[in-house]
């Protein structure tokens, strides 16, 4: 069976013992078989939800900078972004060499260097130094840039539901069956039924104990940013 969505709909109808929906009939599922579609969405959802910076979700991000403007729009599905990470790329044509900017925090970018985004002179633009968050889910950099440098950072996404039939998880299929037990809770909670509703969930919760034993507990973290509706955090994580 392919490690897609309708994959995993039909894993968790076996379990349940339904006849497997077929790709046709995918898109217009309702009753029972809507019921396990949102299950399976739910399951993946409680995941990536549970821990902010799983590795199968960790993006780096490339964009140009433009002459003159100081700040940027960070990509929707941003959920945390490491402000140590950013840093303009070697550019031979624009003879720029590889560099780390230093993360400065907003109050400092407003009382040392706003007037530099309010400046239209050429002579105060360069190559940036320095990078902020902004209260509003950007970032900028100063000094404002004087060419359409490459800027290069990470974050760690929040995945969308899946729709299509053959959309595939972030998670590795290696955790299969963590998503299909997580199912089977979110399932059994819509049958009303709490006794096997409650087993799977203490099932499901245990698995990604492991998952966070294998991906998360042995790596160290110095920095995160969480963005939006999520809480700023600055951890420090060491098995």
């Amino acid at each position: 069976m392919a490690y897609n969505y309708i994959g995993l709909v039909n894993d968790v109808n076996r379990r349940l013992n339904e006849v497997e929906l077929q790709e046709k009939d995918f898109p217009n599922a309702i009753g029972e078989y809507g019921a396990v579609k949102e299950a399976v969405n739910s399951a993946i959802r409680y995941i990536n939800q549970h821990e902010f910076e799983w590795p199968f979700n960790h993006v780096e991000m490339e964009e140009k900078l433009i002459e003159g403007q100081v700040r940027y729009a960070y990509p929707d599905e941003a959920k945390t972004v490491n402000m140590d990470s950013f840093r303009i790329k070697r550019n031979k044509e624009l003879n720029v060499s590889s560099k780390k900017l230093e993360p400065i925090a907003y109050q400092e970018y407003l009382n040392k260097f706003v007037d530099l985004e309010y400046n239209d002179s050429d002579s105060i633009k360069g190559v940036p130094d320095y990078v902020f968050r902004t209260p509003n889910q950007q970032f900028g950099v100063i000094n404002p840039p004087n060419a359409e440098y490459d800027i290069v950072y990470e974050y760690y996404r929040l995945p969308v539901d899946l729709i299509k039939h053959d959309d595939v998880p972030s998670i590795p299929e290696q955790f299969r069956s963590v998503i299909v037990n997580g199912s089977m809770h979110f399932a059994y909670m819509f049958r009303g039924d709490q006794n096997e509703s409650g087993a799977m969930q203490e099932r499901f919760k245990e698995e990604i104990k492991n998952m966070r034993a294998l991906y998360i507990n042995r790596f160290e973290y110095l920095r995160s940013t969480v963005l939006g509706r999520h809480t700023y955090t600055t951890t420090l994580r060491v098995s």
